[in-house]
């Protein structure tokens, strides 16, 4: 039997412990997982907002997570589309997604060319959106104060 090769795909914008829970979860089901980051385009077409790190910013962030083994920069929203560029068997996602119409329907798709589709716990506690409002409701900060200008000159 071969290497088994799996898929976490996310946009992995404000990196925290839920997106590290599933690559440690998803790299235990298979021999190398690649993470599939989602350009700022596509997160802007997605989500309706540029993400708040830039592309090469979360693609040096997740490629460093030690369960990660390689990193894709998806640029289209069709996972069957970027199984045919990766070539991956297995996809996981967050249980965010069991059973919504999406993902009941790709995993249709992806049981007619044998991948399988691993859901993992959604980290309730925590989230892009949520850190996200909690800056926005943090607001603008003033700039720093002439104390820690000067230190920084020094």
């Amino acid at each position: 039997m071969g290497e088994r090769l799996g898929y976490a795909p996310g946009v992995f914008d404000l990196f925290h412990v839920g997106h590290l829970n599933i690559l440690r979860r998803a790299r235990q089901h298979c021999d190398r997982l690649i993470a599939g980051v989602c350009s700022d385009d596509l997160v802007v077409r997605l989500k309706g907002r540029p993400p708040v790190v830039p592309l090469v910013e979360r693609l040096e962030i997740v490629g460093s997570v030690r369960h990660v083994d390689g990193t894709f920069v998806a640029t289209v929203d069709d996972k069957i589309e970027i199984w045919k560029q990766v070539g991956f068997d297995v996809i996981f996602k967050g249980d965010d997604w069991l059973g919504s119409p999406l993902w009941t329907g790709l995993e249709s798709e992806f049981a007619k060319i044998g991948v399988d589709v691993v859901y993992f716990p959604y980290t309730t506690h925590t989230s892009s959106t949520l850190l996200r409002d909690a800056l926005r409701r943090l607001g603008p900060q003033p700039d720093s104060g002439p104390e820690v200008r000067s230190l920084q000159e020094k």
